[in-house]
């Protein structure tokens, strides 16, 4: 029995060094190792990002060669009066004079600067872009997916304010019907049926009119609010954040100099979603530590907004005519915390941003009740507040269209990421039995309707 059992003991032992062997092997031969990371990176698991050495996307190579897995994109070279010519009429219809060059205008400041910040990167030399997440290419040939520059938000505001009369006579309505005969006439939209196309409608009603005849394209849009659920999805779309126009705060951490519990600076009267607001300046405006006011887009507005921003610790985010608003970004750089109240919205770059982590959700039903809101807020301790500013200070580069390593690539890292289920769309499409579909087409799955959780 005894040799039996120093047998046994002699083959259980064999058996577990023959097991670390062939363990030791493949961890020393097959295993490859992690790219390091990027010291200028702001990554932070702390606050709910994810490294971005799971990213996959590979460094340029010092002789300007590139690894074969990165997007190739192609922008289209659109007719000025698709790009340039909407700067020329936006500047027409308040005064402006024509130019010889339309190419030398500046692109007016607003809250969807988004589609000329894209346009930019794509119009520079790609030795210029080299920590950018995919490659540009000038032969369409190369092209994974193909950009379409369109100014279509700064369309939409032609003429928006202007009397009767006084506007330069631009259509944006003819602008949409006459991108899409473009469009679709072009060789590369008609081979794939524009799976494989990427179109800007920041502003949730632009290119309203035609978006149906685009929704095979991936829209970067700013909300689903104006969308159909056969018409957008997080599936197949990507969701971009408002460029900010509050100035970045840049003082310390901490709620001392941060007097105001609650600010908000907006249109308090909106459509549909955002008859929020008018209830919440009913149930707000006379809280003593509470600053609720009505304001619309101007120099003076966004100054008095920086400075309540600056001085708050909470800042309220209520939908507006759609789910999102600019405001929520300006919150982020001012460092006060956004309170969203808004059940369907949907935010950007949600793979790698943890919301949770610097923002507090509120049910619209909730924030309503008399004095829950503030109530709510004012159990918050100043130790959690600095943990939401440290928080947010984290993420301020991925909603800084002007940081290099912000807005504008993380916009085209979740485009690129896309590709695999654009390539499977294209091969479907092509054996399809042509039909009208009563129900929503599958390939777009809609999902803003929502449930929240209060983050507190």
């Amino acid at each position: 029995m005894a040799r039996k059992s120093s047998l046994f003991k002699h083959t259980l032992l064999a058996t577990v060094f023959f097991l670390l062997a062939i363990y030791a092997f493949f961890t020393i031969f097959f295993h490859a190792p992690l790219p390091t990371s990027d010291p200028s990176s702001d990554d932070d698991n702390d606050v709910g990002i994810s490294s971005r050495e799971n990213l996959n996307f590979p460094l340029t190579q010092t002789d300007g060669s590139y690894f074969l897995n990165k997007v190739k994109v192609y922008m289209y070279d659109l007719p000025h009066n698709f790009t340039y010519g909407v700067i020329q009429q936006h500047g027409l219809a308040r005064g402006g004079s024509p130019v010889a060059d339309v190419t030398t205008l500046n692109y007016p400041g607003h809250q969807h600067m988004h589609e000329w910040f894209l346009f930019s990167d794509l119009v520079r030399p790609q030795s210029d872009r080299l920590g950018s997440p995919i490659i540009k290419v000038t032969d369409p040939e190369e092209a994974d997916l193909f950009y379409v520059p369109v100014f279509s938000s700064l369309s939409l505001i032609v003429n928006a304010g202007r009397p009767p009369g006084s506007g330069s006579g631009y259509s944006d309505e003819e602008m949409q019907e006459q991108l899409v005969e473009w469009l679709t006439g072009q060789e590369y939209w008609k081979r794939n049926n524009g799976w494989d196309h990427v179109i800007i409608a920041g502003d949730p009603n632009a290119l309203y009119r035609v978006v149906d005849r685009v929704k095979t394209a991936v829209l970067l849009v700013s909300d689903f609010g104006r969308l159909r659920p056969d018409q957008g999805s997080l599936v197949k779309d990507v969701i971009i954040p408002y460029s900010h126009r509050i100035s970045a705060y840049t003082g310390d951490f901490g709620v001392q100099q941060r007097k105001i519990l609650i600010f908000f600076m907006g249109n308090r009267y909106r459509k549909e979603g955002g008859k929020i607001r008018d209830l919440l300046f009913q149930i707000l405006e006379k809280e003593e530590d509470v600053v609720i006011k009505h304001g619309t887009q101007s120099r003076e507005n966004r100054r008095a907004a920086s400075r309540g921003m600056h001085t708050s610790k909470f800042c309220l985010n209520p939908a507006g005519d759609t789910p999102s608003a600019c405001r929520l970004f300006d919150s982020i750089v001012s460092l006060c915390v956004p309170v969203i109240v808004s059940d369907s919205i949907e935010l950007p770059f949600e793979d790698i941003i943890d919301y949770k982590k610097f923002a507090v959700f509120v049910e619209t039903t909730a924030a309503l009740k008399p004095g829950y809101l503030v109530s709510l807020l004012r159990k918050v301790p100043a130790e959690k507040i600095i943990e939401y500013q440290k928080a947010m200070k984290e993420v301020k580069r991925y909603y800084d269209y002007t940081d290099p390593n912000g807005t504008v690539n993380e916009i085209w890292r979740q485009v690129s990421q896309k590709l695999p289920l654009i390539k499977l769309m294209v091969n479907r499409d092509k054996r399809l039995v042509r039909k009208d579909l009563s129900e929503p087409n599958c390939s777009c799955l809609c999902s803003n309707q929502t449930g929240i959780i209060s983050s507190l």
